[in-house]
């Protein structure tokens, strides 16, 4: 379905937005529009990337309906990954988040409708089940208003979907790079609760889960990668014994417990319990149906049945050995 086809992703230049610009390239898209309001990482991706030339680098920002409308002329497929992501920089600046991942996910909306996009796949997080912080409410809100564009977009063809991710390793802004870096210039390696756990998954999986769920998706439903869970202490412990075994000159200081940031859980989850008696799955992901849709009226693919009726959450679920860390910090190239 990406072959030959006209593509916009908002937030094009982030860890997210950037990967799945690489995995369309290998599909042969007539265009691909990076839609962004930082101009330095569009110049720093067209120098990485400046050998495909069905690239458009555009600059702009969701909160600007009209330059949206404008960016999404003729677009088939839109990959809406523009957000405020950081739960304590949402938690002081409210409506911020508000207008970037409320408003913002409206324009997007409006812009596919007006020009007869086919698809729309939205990001959205786990911090959208059950949320306490703002970055969760504004999310859970913006896949609200994706959920019910499925619903009044009237003769317009476009479907409108959303992924759940949980937390991304390598990402801008997360937990890896800044331990990386405490242990790396000898400072205290603060982590919030050695009782926290979440869950993890790489940035080449999640751009492949919203691939998966472009190709997949019929309209209104919410996708849920099965991923691992681990422990944050043991994360933290696992990549201070490989800086010591590849550095065993260094000293490394000692493990600070700062207390929960500011809307921080010390669990996640990716689906509530009431999510799961409408949900399906299959031994790699979830797929959560719209509350505002029929029974009736639900695609069920080949290879997947009726979900357990349980929450999914990183407080019961199983986690990973050390070991198991290790292994895979190893395998997507996150160790020292």
């Amino acid at each position: 379905m990406f072959h030959n086809s006209k593509i916009l992703i908002t937030g094009g230049t982030g860890s997210i937005g950037s990967e799945i610009l690489r995995q369309l390239l290998i599909y042969n898209p007539k265009v691909i529009r990076v839609f962004s309001r930082d101009e330095s990482k569009q110049f720093e991706l067209q120098q990485e990337l400046g050998e495909f030339c069905n690239i458009r680098y555009l600059v702009g920002d969701i909160r600007d309906k009209e330059r949206l409308i404008y960016a999404t002329k003729d677009v088939d497929i839109i990959f809406h990954a523009a957000a405020l992501k950081h739960v304590p920089s949402c938690e002081y600046n409210p409506f911020e988040a508000v207008k970037t991942n409320v408003i913002g996910v409206q324009n997007v909306i409006e812009a596919a409708i007006i020009n007869n996009v086919k698809k729309v796949v939205s990001i959205s997080t786990d911090k959208v089940v059950n949320p306490i912080n703002t970055m969760g409410a504004t999310k859970l809100l913006s896949e609200r208003l994706i959920l019910a564009a499925e619903l009044y977009k009237g003769s317009a063809p476009t479907t409108f979907s959303c992924v759940r991710f949980g937390n991304v390793m390598g990402s801008r802004g997360s937990i890896i790079p800044l331990i990386k870096k405490q242990i790396q210039n000898n400072l205290p390696i603060t982590i919030t609760d050695k009782r926290m756990t979440r869950f993890m998954m790489s940035i080449p999986q999640a751009a492949k889960l919203v691939l998966n769920a472009a190709q997949m998706s019929k309209g209104g439903e919410i996708f849920v990668l099965k991923m691992p869970v681990i422990k944050i202490i043991d994360l933290v412990e696992v990549l201070i014994e490989d800086y010591l075994k590849k550095f065993n000159n260094r000293e490394i200081s000692e493990i600070v417990e700062i207390g929960p940031r500011p809307g921080e859980k010390l669990y996640e989850e990716l689906m509530t319990i009431e999510e799961s008696e409408r949900a399906i799955e299959n031994e790699k992901m979830y797929i959560i149906f719209s509350h505002l849709g029929e029974r009736d009226n639900w695609h069920i693919p080949n290879g997947y049945t009726k979900a357990e009726n349980k929450a999914y959450s990183s407080q019961n679920a199983k986690t990973l050995s050390k070991d198991e860390i290790y292994m895979l910090l190893e395998r997507e190239g996150l160790l020292f």
